[in-house]
């Protein structure tokens, strides 16, 4: 039986998100966020990952950024609630968050459109700017735990780590 290949990237991503949900238990948070930044911000490379850790990075706090603002000023016009105005922030907030992101960080549109959402239709009023202020502290988390991977797990690391896992499989380690 030939196993599928199991690239360095793939096992760096794994082991990134297991750190972060790991990271996690000691404060009994949910780690979804931060294991997504990680698993978003691992590339093939430092570089690679440098460039989609950041899209994910500033993508979040842009948008976050953004939902706080447009929900606050929601909440100002509509206390009782109003989704049409709702609807109409998110276009304001979508086009805001485009502008911005075409001049500071073009790849954070994505990313930026997601918490956007989520701050805009998915919070409360009495909890929207913790909710953003969350998820920017968990994805740069993530995103940090993706970097710090990259960084030291090498690919000799890797080689290391992969012949370990695949020993018991009778796998070995090729000679060089």
């Amino acid at each position: 039986m030939k196993l599928p290949h199991i690239g360095y990237r793939n096992m760096k991503t794994g082991i990134a998100a297991c750190l972060c949900a790991l990271l996690y238990v000691p404060f009994n948070r949910n780690p979804v966020f931060a294991c997504i930044g990680a698993i978003f911000g691992m590339g093939a490379d430092m570089e690679n990952s440098k460039l989609l850790g950041g899209n994910r990075l500033f993508g979040t706090v842009l948008g976050g950024l953004i939902g706080m603002a447009l929900y606050a000023l929601y909440l100002l016009l509509a206390p009782e609630g109003n989704y049409l105005l709702l609807v109409l922030l998110l276009y304001i907030g979508v086009i805001v968050l485009i502008l911005v992101s075409t001049k500071l960080w073009k790849g954070a549109v994505q990313a930026g459109g997601v918490v956007l959402c989520i701050v805009l239709f998915n919070s409360t009023p009495d909890g929207f700017v913790l909710y953003a202020i969350n998820r920017i502290l968990d994805t740069a988390i993530g995103v940090g735990v993706a970097l710090a991977v990259n960084q030291l797990l090498t690919r000799d690391r890797m080689d290391t780590v992969k012949y370990a896992f695949l020993k018991p499989f009778g796998i070995q380690r090729p000679e060089e």
